[in-house]
């Protein structure tokens, strides 16, 4: 009896260890628990619900940490977490809404008026670019220091933080010294 317990406790041990680094984003699993959330308006209905397709929960969690988290962990993508091919459509700061589809590497935004831009992510660059016509512009780029090198329309390069005081320098440098609050 105790060879069997320590040797479970051992097997513990090291499966706690194996499996402690690729934590993943456990997708399927809490897709699951957002459908059974909003399933019905009646929170009762939904705990219902929650116990009949309890054994579905155990099924896409051992799915997400035995596949899904580490096929996530060894390649940087959850193949559930896709949007490719799909279309949101978003109210601009001007007030007309826009098509924003998903690409492999970026999003392609068309306008009211019909036109498209292309915003692409470089991974080897780690930088954000805007292509109109065929023509690239690269917008941004992350710094390994947690800050990004922001490309003005003026030509000029500039560091700033991630934050709304890089923000609001960025907004000041494009405007010339000047920004006006609306809303």
């Amino acid at each position: 009896m105790k060879g069997k317990s320590m040797k479970a406790i051992i097997l513990l041990l090291v499966g706690s260890m194996a499996l402690s680094s690729c934590v993943g984003s456990f997708s399927l699993f809490n897709k699951l628990a957002d459908w059974n959330k909003n399933a019905t308006k009646d929170k009762f209905l939904n705990e219902i619900i929650f116990l009949v397709i309890s054994p579905a929960y155990a099924f896409c969690g051992a799915a997400d940490v035995f596949v899904l988290n580490t096929i996530e962990f060894w390649n940087g993508s959850n193949p559930l977490v896709s949007n490719e091919g799909k279309t949101q459509y978003v109210m601009g700061e001007d007030g007309k809404m826009y098509a924003v589809r998903t690409l492999k590497n970026g999003y392609e935004v068309t306008s009211p008026e019909g036109s498209i831009a292309n915003f692409v992510y470089n991974k080897k660059a780690n930088s954000w670019s805007m292509l109109v016509d065929g023509k690239a512009k690269e917008i941004f780029r992350f710094n390994n220091d947690g800050t990004i090198r922001t490309n003005l329309p003026s030509g000029q390069k500039m560091n700033v933080s991630l934050n709304d005081e890089g923000l609001y320098q960025t907004r000041m440098a494009i405007n010339g010294g000047t920004f006006f609050a609306l809303r």
